[in-house]
Order: structure tokens, then C-alpha cells, then sequence
């Protein structure tokens, strides 16, 4: 008759055998597993103008209630508002905006949309860029997105959804003009104001 202590040590010799299996190999979780991509399979992204074009030379942006602002390169390389009116511009902002450009992502095609729906009939907007290589691009800005994420853009006959944090940094400049601040000029030293003529005795 086997003894229970004897019976003890085998089930815990038994446990300890497991422990070890287990511990020497178990699959490995996959926080631990190598993550590489093949060659060639990296995520690309597609934006609406590609960093082959160029850099910004002007940017034009329409809007269907009439409102317009053009920004472009003078001979110095340095930023001017041509529309609504010709200002200089402060440069800070102008080349954010010119960065902004870049950085128009597109998030899907509509294949075969009717362009009414998506507002692109009688665009809401019509951006227009020049870039350093020559080239120049008009793409028409419709409506927003049910999701609100972007806009239907047409470009060429092609309809896209573009990033809407990428467009309405644009957009806003119709509203608002990267005008240069100017300092309203001080009054000449020894000028006499009207109530100080009329005050004497």
C-alpha cells in the first residue's frame, strides 16, 4: 500500500514537471514577437497635392458668396496678399498656410457620385495653387461629410474626401487675411489737440 506522503511528493513533483514545461515552452505573447514589414509593404498615404509638384508659389481660394484671398511670392521670395486687396503679409502665417497645402490627406474616393449631393454642382469653395515647378492645380471644395471628418473635393473628373483639419485652416483665411500688423503712427511732438486750442484763456 503507497503511503500518502508518498502520493504527496508525486503530485507535487508532477506540478513542479508542469511548471517547468510550461514556463520553457509556452508560445510567446505577442508583445514579444518581432513586428517587421516586408519590403515594399510600408502604408503609404495619398495626398491631394503631392510633394512632386513643388512648394507653394500663390494660393488662391474662391468662395461661392463671393468672398476671395490670394496669397503669392514677390521677387524676394516673400509673401504678399494680392486679394482682397494688396498688402504685405505676416510671413509666419502665409508659409503656415503654404505648409497646410502639403498636408491635404485624402481619405477616400466616391467613384460615381452626382455632384449636387456632395455640393460639388456650384462648389462651395474653389482653391487655387501654383507651385514652384511651374505647374498650377484648381480643385473645386463641396460640402461637409455626414461623418464630418473631411470634404468632398473634386479634382479633375475624380471626387475624394479630404482631411477637413487640412481644409479649414484654408478656409479660415478668407475670414481672416494674414495681413501684416502695422503700428498706428504716434502724434508729432509738439502737436496741439483741439480741445487744448480751444481751452486757452
Amino acid at each position: 500500500m503507497i503511503r500518502r506522503s508518498t502520493v504527496v511528493y508525486i503530485f507535487l513533483l508532477l506540478v513542479l514537471a508542469g511548471a517547468y514545461y510550461y514556463l520553457n515552452y509556452r508560445e510567446q505573447p505577442a508583445a514579444d514577437i518581432d513586428l517587421t514589414l516586408e519590403p515594399g509593404s510600408e502604408v503609404t498615404q495619398d495626398y491631394l497635392f503631392p510633394a512632386e509638384e513643388g512648394t507653394p508659389s500663390s494660393i488662391r481660394i474662391d468662395s461661392k458668396s463671393g468672398e476671395t484671398v490670394e496669397l503669392a511670392r514677390d521677387a524676394e521670395n516673400a509673401w504678399v496678399l494680392t486679394q482682397p486687396i494688396e498688402a504685405k503679409a505676416e510671413q509666419g502665417a502665409a508659409e503656415a498656410a503654404a505648409s497646410q497645402v502639403t498636408t491635404m490627406r485624402i481619405l477616400d474616393t466616391i467613384p460615381d457620385i452626382d455632384p449636387k449631393i456632395v455640393g460639388l454642382e456650384v462648389p462651395e469653395y474653389v482653391l487655387t495653387i501654383k507651385f514652384t515647378s511651374g505647374g498650377e492645380r484648381t480643385v473645386d471644395v463641396g460640402v461637409i461629410t455626414p461623418t464630418e471628418s473631411g470634404y468632398y473635393v473634386r479634382d479633375a473628373d475624380t471626387v475624394v474626401i479630404v482631411s477637413r483639419s487640412a481644409i479649414d485652416p484654408l478656409l479660415g483665411l478668407l475670414t481672416s487675411p494674414p495681413y501684416l500688423e502695422t503700428l498706428t503712427p504716434a502724434p508729432e511732438a509738439g502737436a496741439v489737440s483741439s480741445e487744448t486750442a480751444t481751452a486757452q484763456p
